[in-house]
């Protein structure tokens, strides 16, 4: 529960030397194809609000570049990196913008409804207690993601409705998702890893934000067309390499935590204090 009066420090309409603008910020990497469907489907589906668009290409050899190049919206600036740092380029591409609220728009995000920005916004503006909010994703049976989210984890979701807006809460990705520059600036931006090019800084964002009392979730009713997986694309060799760590990381847990809830008390006080997640009940 936030303190009496604190919000996220969020723009109010009308402000002072404000426009609620937005700044939206795609990074890619070889899927040109993907992302010719996102600037056309999605980007250029934006309302005035949305200011500034920045697409950081992380060094793409397939074509990637020449695309951008073409391109003539008075909205967008193009950064060409010369090689692949991932998700590590949030931080760098965010801190070259102003606007008042901040977009992660992936290059695999291929569908969107005309002004879906601005959807967000306005639901974002209405959330006190939401500092991360994303697009819900379409049900699509070949989108890795939208079957994480309607079949293999739907037990870990609920809709519910908070500040007259339907939310679904539970795990959140940052596909589509919005925060504001002020709560932006107070955890200190996206975090880059040393050692991983692809990794979740979704998450490390959303575990900053809760040590000041801010959640997550997804806009039950604003959904977006997600392409992700092999169906889609090819995995990138740092995509591969990072799941590889990841899941082998997680075997290590879940092995320890198999021991600890054979101790005597431990799984009857896990469950009272919940401290955590027994690898049987994911």
């Amino acid at each position: 529960m936030l303190p009496e009066g604190l919000r996220r420090g969020k723009v109010r309409a009308g402000a002072p030397g404000h426009g609620m603008s937005i700044a939206i910020v795609v990074l890619t990497y070889n899927r040109q194809h993907l992302l010719r469907r996102c600037v056309e489907n999605v980007l250029f589906r934006t309302s005035p609000k949305t200011r500034e668009i920045v697409i950081w290409n992380n060094g793409s050899s397939d074509g990637t570049r020449d695309y951008l190049n073409t391109l003539a919206e008075p909205r967008l600036r193009v950064v060409h990196y010369d090689r692949n740092i991932g998700q590590n380029a949030y931080a760098l591409a965010f801190r070259d913008t102003d606007s008042d609220y901040l977009l992660e728009v992936d290059d695999d995000i291929v569908d969107a409804p005309q002004d879906w920005d601005t959807t967000l916004l306005d639901a974002y503006e209405r959330l006190p207690t939401i500092g991360y909010l994303a697009a819900n994703l379409r049900d699509d049976e070949h989108d890795v993601n939208a079957n994480i989210l309607y079949r293999r984890d739907a037990h870990l979701y609920s809709v519910i409705e908070r500040d007259g807006v339907t939310l679904k809460v539970g795990p959140v990705g940052g596909g589509c998702t919005m925060t504001s520059r002020e709560l932006y600036d107070r955890v200190g931006g996206f975090k880059q890893s040393k050692k991983h090019v692809f990794w979740l800084e979704d998450a490390a964002y959303i575990t900053d934000i809760a040590r000041l009392g801010y959640e997550a979730a997804y806009l039950e009713p604003l959904k977006v067309l997600h392409a992700g997986g092999p169906y889609y694309s090819e995995l990138s060799p740092e995509k591969r390499a990072y799941w590889k760590h990841y899941y082998a990381r997680r075997a290590r847990r879940d092995a320890v935590k198999r021991f600890l809830v054979r101790v005597p008390f431990v799984a009857r006080l896990n469950a009272r204090r919940g401290w955590f997640v027994p690898p049987a009940a994911r």
